[in-house]
């Protein structure tokens, strides 16, 4: 058993030993460059930068403020005769001059260069330069594509204390949560809405059933033929009777009428 525990002892102090005992990044060949050639590189890259004069800075800060269309006529007049690559690196400088620019705004004076690290991760190798200014330092970031050591991005940014990184990080969690917490509040105010929708569908309803049901006129009774009284039948068969009974030499007891009919 003791044994055991000496060999697991044994085997971390090993694994510990390896992971402290990394490679000195300034004896690695990066592809092809050393360590002294990517901080020359960074070095230099910010002693033009420093060194640059205003009508310098002026000149590319305008390719900036142009449309594509402007920029594109102002570089076929200016650079006559530059490829693509060369085009390219002009608006990288220009990119790279206007950040410049904007970071070291309310700093203060350059006072040195700081400290250097290259830092490999995968397919990607990142080079930053510490630029000390009176007030707060800057980065400078240099981002390559390792298999052919080509530069995908560059960067400067102000170095923010932890007090700063801790105030930005704790106003993004306030943001995230009041967003959502208003969303959430919006939604239960939509749903909440809801029974008024159904209070009115209800009361539509009911309109419709209160309405006056449409009453029928009735068909008018036909008119009825009143019969002639009696009287006056009795009257007009006795003067018809007398009548014939002149006409014939007769009595009226020698015949009667029954009937009498109407011709118009």
């Amino acid at each position: 058993m003791k044994k055991k525990i000496l060999l697991m002892i044994s085997m971390c102090l090993i694994v510990l030993g390896l992971t402290a005992c990394g490679a000195d990044p300034t004896t690695v060949d990066y592809n092809g460059y050393s360590y002294d050639d990517l901080k020359n590189t960074c070095e230099n890259t910010v002693l033009s930068l420093k060194d640059m004069t205003d009508e310098q800075k002026q000149m590319y800060l305008m390719l900036i403020g142009m449309s594509d269309v402007e920029r594109e006529n102002y570089l076929a007049y200016a650079a006559s005769g530059a490829t693509e690559a060369q085009i390219e690196e002009i608006m990288r400088q220009a990119n790279l001059i206007s950040h410049w620019e904007e970071a070291k705004e309310g700093i203060g004076e350059f006072v040195e260069l700081g400290e250097f690290t290259v830092t490999k991760s995968g397919k990607t190798l990142t080079c930053e330069q510490k630029i000390v200014f009176e007030q707060r330092p800057l980065i400078l970031t240099y981002v390559y594509n390792y298999h052919d050591m080509q530069v995908t991005d560059i960067t400067i940014d102000q170095i923010q204390t932890l007090g700063e990184k801790m105030t930005n990080a704790g106003l993004n969690t306030l943001m995230g949560m009041g967003i959502v917490f208003a969303v959430l509040i919006l939604i239960s105010l939509i749903i909440s809405c809801f029974k008024f929708l159904s209070y009115f569908e209800n009361k539509a309803k009911g309109k419709q059933d209160t309405a006056p049901a449409v009453k029928e006129t009735p068909a008018a009774p036909a008119p009825v033929v009143s019969a002639a009284p009696a009287q006056d039948d009795l009257e007009l068969a006795a003067v018809i009777a007398a009548a014939i009974a002149a006409s014939t030499g007769t009595s009226t007891e020698d015949f009667v009428v029954r009937s009498i009919k109407r011709r118009f």
